[in-house]
């Protein structure tokens, strides 16, 4: 019987049989931390192998410091200080503040491929999926011991068939408005624990942009990862950011999937997730004239070129009155694409305050919070309570979120 894009990926990185529910050891490309977590890892390294080689290959193993970045506490500063420290003494790679977000810069920079594995602190690792590569985020000790033994157990996911039917017909609808889709129709445990592999012609079409904005959302609609296989176009497009070679990972005919399901893209209209969850998506005109007094594009979903495009086609004539336009780039050279393209001096003229590149929006501390009563446009993927500011957070598209800019108004 054929193997499903996971199946594949694991098939090659353990010696374990693969099938949906069987628990293997599965070994890993890259392990990796991030500033949040990434202290507590090196704490759990030093103390269960005390005078012992701490990590199993440093050529594998990375540390980005994007989360608050720089640091704006004092056990932020600590905590990178740590892992600055560390990975310079072992040799460790660090893509230091202002580098942007571990998972984009994996991928910009080549050391994440199509059908490798790779575990990190972030509960966005998953976005790897974008590029037919297993990610999964753990918790510290999980990754300190795939950091000495450059493996970790996995339970084998059963993988499902998500067809998106047409093409939007509508120029306003973008990637987000796709991912909202799923997330409306599946829920946050519609199919927890499970990968989703997405087909059709917008998948077919869909940039290296597009695909991380829709693999971002997996971990809100509870998934292991959407995996989305890859294709000469995509392998092309990762080849422009960083040359070598890259293989196309697609499933067998034959695959054998828990389930299929079909959904019609061709009608899909404008989208945004209301507070306070994520899977509470409406359509945007059920919230026409609601006021706006802030709007945040930037983070793992949201702050790619593309997005910044989107942003910058809408506010050419200044953002409404009031109105506070914070923009985060996902990684340094996405920071680069919109110097030289000119949107940095477009969005700061039009009132944007621009940041360097970082997550952002996802935490106490970051740039993108809100206070009480304040009603904010995102890009991101959470709008819990508390998660950016105890405003009222709207999940949307760049490109609505730039509409709203222009206007102060949902």
């Amino acid at each position: 019987m054929g193997q499903t894009v996971i199946e594949k990926i694991l098939s090659k990185h353990s010696k374990d049989e693969i099938a949906p529910g069987g628990t293997i050891w599965l070994d890993l490309d890259v392990r990796s931390a991030r500033d949040f977590g990434g202290a507590n890892v090196l704490g759990h390294l030093e103390r269960e192998y005390p005078g012992e080689n701490l990590l199993a290959d440093t050529q594998k193993t990375f540390f980005t410091l994007d989360c608050v970045s720089p640091a704006n506490t004092i056990p932020y500063a600590e905590n990178q200080h740590i892992i600055r420290k560390f990975a310079h003494e072992q040799g460790a790679q660090i893509y230091d503040v202002g580098a942007g977000i571990g998972t984009h810069v994996l991928i910009e920079n080549g050391h994440v491929r199509p059908g490798m594995t790779a575990v990190g602190t972030d509960s966005h690792f998953n976005i790897l999926g974008a590029i037919g590569a297993f990610g999964q985020g753990m918790g510290d000790r999980d990754i300190a011991f795939a950091m000495k033994t450059g493996r970790t157990w996995f339970e084998v996911p059963p993988s499902v068939r998500v067809n998106l039917a047409g093409i939007p017909e509508r120029k306003d609808v973008t990637a987000k408005d796709v991912a909202l889709r799923l997330l409306q129709e599946f829920g946050a445990s519609g199919l927890l624990g499970k990968v989703v592999e997405l087909y059709g012609d917008y998948i077919d079409r869909a940039s290296l942009d597009e695909r991380i904005t829709i693999a971002s959302l997996g971990t809100e609609m509870g998934l292991i990862s959407i995996m989305i296989p890859t294709d000469t176009g995509l392998i092309n497009e990762l080849e422009r950011w960083s040359p070598g070679d890259y293989d196309i990972i697609q499933a067998d005919p034959d695959a054998n999937y828990e389930a299929e399901h079909t959904i019609d893209i061709s009608n899909l209209e404008q989208l945004v997730s209301a507070p306070f969850a994520p899977h509470n998506v409406h359509p945007r005109r059920e919230f026409a004239g609601k006021k706006v007094e802030s709007v945040f594009v930037g983070s793992c979903t949201g702050g790619r070129i593309t997005d910044l495009m989107q942003l910058d086609s809408q506010v050419k004539n200044g953002i409404a009155p009031g109105l506070i336009l914070r923009v985060v780039p996902a990684t340094r050279r996405t920071l680069k694409l919109a110097v030289d393209s000119g949107i940095y001096e477009t969005l700061s003229i039009a009132g944007a305050v621009i940041s360097h590149a970082a997550c952002a929006g996802c935490a106490s501390g970051q740039i993108g919070m809100t206070g009480s009563g304040e009603v904010q446009v995102s890009t991101g993927n959470r709008n819990f309570k508390g998660k950016q500011g105890m405003g009222e957070t709207f999940l949307a598209s760049a490109l609505l979120a730039g509409e709203v800019a222009a206007k102060g108004e949902l």
